[in-house]
């Protein structure tokens, strides 16, 4: 999963996208409002964590921005803890949750587990199943009835990412903004690396899943459906 962290406390910003990045989220951190609003505009996040009070422009002003350019991005607001006008404001322009500050880092993980349970997701209780699939993209683990194999970070990012796209076509160019930031270095070669990895993992832990390449359009999940059987 992919996390835009729009904080302009450095020191916060940084430290807090650091124990993400253990927990395996992706974080891109911006300092302030206006870069963090074209981040947002880019539409490739998973999550938005956004503090009211920036430098540039407000958290309140970027996330209705976002809201009426229709980005449904799920959105936790960072609110001083008496700011309760902030809170309230915030939930009516569409922010997903808030968190007062100061906060415990064990929370925000719950609030975006929670949010990923009310949107419908395959996850239960940060795992993902599917008949007697699970895939944990915290711990970077896939099992597969008795057989459990561990991931990659990359490999874990770009199964979760299919597996969240499930009815679509993924694009390489949508791998490449996912699971790398801006200023990487990134080909198509990369990304057809780790779609073959994980072919081989699947293959490995013996499922039946196929990664299937479409040529010139993307990539796609095949075999989902046949789980339900097992």
């Amino acid at each position: 999963m992919k996390i835009l962290l729009i904080e302009d406390e450095r020191l916060i910003a940084d430290a807090l996208a650091v124990v993400l990045q253990k927990h395996n989220y992706s974080v891109d951190n911006a300092y302030d409002g206006e870069y963090g609003l074209d981040c947002a505009l880019s539409d490739v996040y998973d999550y938005i964590i956004l503090d009211v009070m920036l430098p540039k422009k407000d958290g309140l002003s970027i996330l209705k921005e976002l809201r009426d350019k229709g980005i449904k991005t799920p959105v936790i607001m960072l609110t001083a803890r008496g700011e309760v006008k902030d809170r309230i404001t915030g939930l009516n322009l569409g922010a997903d949750d808030y968190i007062p500050k100061p906060f415990h880092v064990e929370e925000l993980l719950a609030r975006l587990n929670a949010i990923s349970r009310r949107r419908g997701e395959l996850l239960v209780d940060g795992v993902i199943r599917l008949g007697p699939l699970s895939f944990n993209p915290h711990n970077l683990t896939l099992e597969y009835f008795d057989k459990e194999l561990s991931l990659t970070l990359k490999e874990s990012q770009l199964f979760e990412l299919l597996l969240t796209n499930k009815d679509t076509l993924v694009s390489k160019d949508y791998i490449i903004e996912k699971l790398w930031s801006y200023d990487a270095d990134i080909t198509d070669s990369h990304v057809e690396s780790q779609v073959s990895l994980l072919r081989k993992k699947l293959l490995a832990v013996g499922t039946k899943i196929t990664i299937k390449a479409i040529r010139r359009v993307g990539y796609r999940l095949e075999g989902l459906e046949e789980l339900k059987n097992v």
